[in-house]
């Protein structure tokens, strides 16, 4: 009983015959080496197109030493913070013809380890690390030398490591700042987890702003709890059990937000007339759909994820790039602080 057999794909060698070069030669005009004649160069290009012939990407890829492809790995399950990180992140390397594989670890150290292999078994050019928070985690496991890492939203104790992260403090600076410009004088903080260092550093700049407008940080409160519009509801009771409530309050994030305007609403209380309220992440499905809708800050993540794969590159072309380096945030007005700008 016999079998068909397919056909096989055209190689170079059939687009030197018909170029009537050699294999050497067709090699350099699809791979733009060598000097040859235009007319060369053109006509075997004109072949190849013609028959279908693809080059091989590895061999080329191992030739000259580049697989052109870099690792993701992430424990943004969710994808909240990832997913725009890639977008910039792809974007960038996609104009050097870079692709990207995506390996979701989980927080799970032994998954981890086995993405990592499977990218080392790849022979990718380099390896970026995300999170869904920007703490501090241990450093990536590689064993190959010289292969370059790199975290965004992320970052590790290794000093010989690179990190690149949104400015959370200058993000809050700016938020209170803002409150500050519209004539708001009673201010409030209210956050998330204090273990978090994001946590930490939004109430470092909430702070700081505060004091360098002349007002007491101690009496602008700052309430933490868990990250979810219930507390934003139940901080905002807290705040409002007080003698004098505020007039402006900067959130952690913008489901604290959300529910810190969803109990003024309930309140009767006017926003912006009477409280301004600012949150955190521009999350565009919450801050979108809160009315009013919601002024935040945007931590750039898309812009974060193009400058990672921008210093990805000067990585994997030998520049040595060490610290951690810290991207600034921008404000997003819309209703929710809409007050009138003090004179």
């Amino acid at each position: 009983m016999s079998t068909r057999r397919a056909s096989s794909r055209p190689t170079i060698r059939d687009v030197a015959r018909l170029a009537e070069v050699s294999v050497g030669t067709a090699s350099k005009a699809l791979t733009d080496a060598g000097k040859l004649r235009p007319e060369t160069r053109a006509r075997v290009r004109a072949i190849a197109k013609q028959i279908g012939f693809r080059p091989n990407d590895l061999a080329h890829s191992l030739h000259r030493g580049q697989s052109q492809t870099v690792g993701v790995i992430s424990t943004d399950a969710f994808g909240r913070f990832t997913m725009p990180i890639m977008e910039g992140l792809e974007a960038c390397l996609s104009e050097q013809r870079i692709s990207v594989i995506m390996c979701n670890a989980t927080d799970d150290p032994e998954r981890e380890a086995r993405h990592v292999e499977t990218l080392l078994g790849k022979r990718v050019d380099g390896i970026v690390v995300t999170a869904r928070r920007a703490d501090q985690r241990r450093p990536l496991v590689v064993d190959t030398p010289g292969l370059p890492v790199l975290y965004v939203f992320s970052r590790t104790e290794d000093n010989a490591a690179f990190c690149l992260v949104p400015d959370d403090e200058q993000g809050a600076r700016l938020a209170t700042e803002h409150l500050l410009g519209l004539g708001r004088r009673r201010l409030a903080h209210i956050t998330g987890p204090e273990r978090f260092e994001a946590v930490r550093l939004r109430r470092a700049g909430f702070a700081a702003a505060v004091q360098a407008a002349g007002l007491d940080p101690d009496a602008a409160p700052v309430l933490t709890g868990v990250w979810s519009e219930a507390w934003g509801r139940d901080a905002l009771d807290q705040l409002f059990a007080a003698s004098t409530p505020p007039d402006g309050i900067v959130c952690g994030n913008d489901q604290i937000a959300r529910g810190v305007i969803d109990r003024l609403r309930e309140r009767g209380v006017a926003v912006p007339g009477a409280v301004s309220v600012i949150g955190f992440d521009n999350w565009e499905i919450i801050a979108e759909a809160t009315r009013p809708r919601l002024t935040t800050i945007d931590m750039n993540l898309t812009q974060l994820g193009h400058e990672a794969g921008r210093c990805l590159i000067e990585l994997i072309g030998g520049a040595a790039m060490t610290g951690l380096r810290r991207m600034p945030c921008s404000l997003v007005v819309r209703e929710s602080c809409g007050a009138t700008r003090a004179n």
